[in-house]
């Protein structure tokens, strides 16, 4: 799993922002790493990536090589990144098409970019989206599958795992359904050791004022809570 790179965001009501000239550098080291010193992504059969802008170029220029091999790429709303400010709320694919003719945006749903349903900024949603893209990956026939996508929606939604920029992590699925990190990237703190280790919780992120998480709400009422951090990786 791939995490975009530096983007031109001088404050987070500018508009699904592009990379920075230093973002593209980035997908450039990134490009010869996974190339040169990842053994496994030559064994990519599928790259799938969030439709925002920055996620677009990080896959062109981080995972072009693999394009160029006729390695084929899935667009998928459901990878976006989980807040609603400008910055993390992407552009209708109407817009994206004449300067993405190398993506197909087929597969993506056609209620992006809103931010609601199953995209609400919310942890229950979040988490939700979360566990449906874990299952839909562990369903696909594909054994390796690059996932490009955002920091927060990885963290929080989807592997419990930090993302610097321009990094990676390789998991496998376990008997259960659980994603587990390969100890290189682990760690190392990521394939380029860029990322940040430990572990983070849905109380990381900086959900909307007097929003609650299901842990903070029973605190809040007392209720017993339960201490495994697996259990917010929901099958």
């Amino acid at each position: 799993m791939l995490r975009r790179v530096i983007t031109l965001r001088i404050n987070f009501d500018l508009p699904d922002p592009v990379l920075t000239a230093w973002g593209h550098q980035q997908c450039k080291e990134l490009a010869d790493s996974l190339e040169n010193d990842c053994a496994i992504a030559s064994s990519t059969e599928l790259i799938v990536t969030s439709p925002m802008r920055r996620t677009l170029q990080t896959t062109r220029d981080g995972l072009g090589w693999l394009m160029k091999r006729g390695v084929p790429v899935q667009v998928r709303a459901e990878w976006q990144e989980n807040s609603d400010k400008p910055c993390d709320v992407g552009t209708a694919v109407s817009l994206l098409e004449p300067a993405n003719l190398d993506f197909s945006f087929d597969t993506v749903d056609p209620n992006y970019p809103a931010k609601t349903g199953r995209y609400t900024f919310s942890p229950e949603a979040v988490l939700q989206r979360g566990a449906d893209c874990r299952a839909w990956l562990r369903a696909r026939p594909e054994k390796v599958i690059a996932v490009v996508s955002h920091s927060g929606f990885l963290r929080v939604g989807v592997s419990n795992c930090g993302f610097g920029n321009a990094d990676f992590r390789v998991f496998d699925f376990d008997k259960d359904g659980r994603l587990v990190e390969w100890e290189e990237t682990r760690i190392n703190g990521g394939g380029l050791g860029r990322s940040e280790p430990g572990y983070f919780g849905v109380e990381s992120s900086p959900w909307p004022k007097g929003m609650k998480t299901r842990k903070q709400k029973k605190e809040a009422s007392n209720e017993a809570v339960d201490e495994d951090p697996k259990t917010e990786q929901a099958v």
